[in-house]
């Protein structure tokens, strides 16, 4: 697929909105706040699609989404969902700028909690507003729907609440118009301009663990009066070590337990513990069986120590499905964006987004924008270039994004909505 006016008009457009792309994100670093929080972050992407002029901008879907409709001003059927996931992590911020976050939410629960864009979802946003304005400048041209799509609580909401990605269909997001495809991106620690992609699972499938073990509370000097709940605790730490034996080898799972609470004190046997964590699979098949697996494991643990344990699997997200046609239909529009050196196929990963759930029911791709200091080595692992900021990964407090970069995922979204809205970027059997 070659170059024509129009995709040099939208180079040109995006380059002049690179300064403005840059002090959103900042901003957005600046003032960042947690799943199913994200009020200034919603009104600041709304007040600007407002301004645009775009056709509608539909707010508090599923708590604080927000979804801008600018119709083409020529005729045409297809509908192109550009998304961008908004919320951002309960992480100190150590990456090392003078806009780095300072911010603490004190009302969370479980918090307080020191927040942070330690994901790069300020990224996600910033572009998405830039691509906005790029396309609605263009909109005469454009044969078809665009839906601009700022997702909240893609990194889960609190487990006593709805949101994401699923909440969002659910509340009829995508009922009028209906896409005929869906697009995001996420950035990485891969070399800056990079787009990585992957024909199969680009992110796993996952559940969300909640572990309830229970014994009978007694003073710590008379632990045979009651039922210690720890040493259950420590059989089921200690077995989740042995559960990816059960499964196959060939297909990659983990089971992390990331935090557990007790009630009592130092000398208190307590009642209950409770063990927070998240299974992840390639292939979403093994999520049953994982499950299964370590019910057993936590329920035949605590019944060897007199205690009692219940488990529940919250927050399911399906895996983000690359197929094969679509790699094929998108690559090149990738490769006119970015160079064909610069795209590049990537490994599997465990980590999880909920984009799935829009990918999955319209078709579509996501990839991975790369945004740090980085080269590939001969087996294409990124390693850090001299002299650079070196490599952090998502979810780390010295993740950093390269705001240079920024303007590469303007104009990936708007590209790709061109070309899917002209007819040039879609699977054969589509077209």
């Amino acid at each position: 697929m070659g170059r024509d006016a129009i995709h040099d008009e939208l180079d040109d457009r995006a380059a002049k909105e690179a300064d403005r792309v840059v002090a959103w994100r900042r901003h957005l670093h600046r003032h960042p706040e947690l799943s199913n929080r994200e009020v200034k972050t919603a009104r600041l992407v709304a007040n600007h699609l407002r301004a645009l002029g775009v056709d509608e901008v539909r707010t508090d879907i599923a708590g604080h989404g927000v979804v801008g409709v600018l119709r083409g001003g020529l005729p045409g059927d297809r509908v192109v969902a550009l998304r961008a996931d908004t919320d951002a992590l309960p992480v100190r911020d150590l990456c090392g700028t003078d806009f780095a976050s300072e911010a603490v939410d004190a009302d969370y629960p479980g918090g307080p909690f020191p927040v942070s864009h330690a994901c790069g979802h300020d990224c996600h946003t910033a572009m998405l507003m830039g691509a906005a304005t790029v396309l609605a400048g263009v909109r005469d041209r454009l044969p078809g729907t665009v839906l601009f799509v700022f997702q909240p609580a893609e990194e889960g909401p609190p487990v006593t609440e709805a949101g994401g990605a699923r909440a969002m269909v659910e509340a009829g997001a995508f009922a009028d118009p209906v896409p005929t495809m869906a697009f995001g991106m996420h950035v990485t620690p891969y070399p800056k301009g990079y787009l990585g992609y992957r024909i199969g699972n680009q992110y796993g499938a996952s559940s969300l663990i909640r572990i309830v073990v229970s014994g009978r509370q007694v003073h710590g000097s008379t632990p045979w009066e009651g039922i210690d709940p720890m040493p259950a605790v420590g059989a089921v730490l200690t077995g989740i070590g042995q559960l990816y034996r059960q499964v196959s080898a060939f297909d990659p799972v983990t089971v992390t337990i990331g935090h557990i609470e007790d009630v009592g004190r130092f000398n208190i046997i307590g009642e209950t513990v409770t063990l927070w964590g998240t299974i992840r699979c390639v292939v979403e098949s093994d999520m049953a069986e994982v499950q299964h697996r370590l019910t057993t494991l936590v329920e035949h643990s605590a019944a060897a120590y007199g205690a009692t344990a219940s488990v529940e699997y919250l927050q399911s997200v399906p895996p983000v499905h690359n197929s094969g046609p679509w790699v094929e239909a998108g690559l090149p529009t990738f490769r006119r964006v970015v160079g064909e050196e610069r795209v590049v196929e990537t490994g599997a990963t465990l980590g999880y987004d909920d984009v799935s759930e829009l990918v999955g029911r319209f078709g579509g791709l996501y990839v991975m924008l790369g945004v740090q200091d980085a080269a590939l080595d001969p087996s294409g692992r990124p390693v850090p270039v001299e002299g650079g900021r070196g490599l952090a990964p998502n979810h780390n407090p010295h993740f950093y994004a390269d705001d240079d970069t920024l303007v590469t995922g303007v104009r990936l979204h708007a590209h790709v909505a061109h070309d899917h809205l002209a007819g040039s970027l879609l699977p054969r059997s589509t077209k």
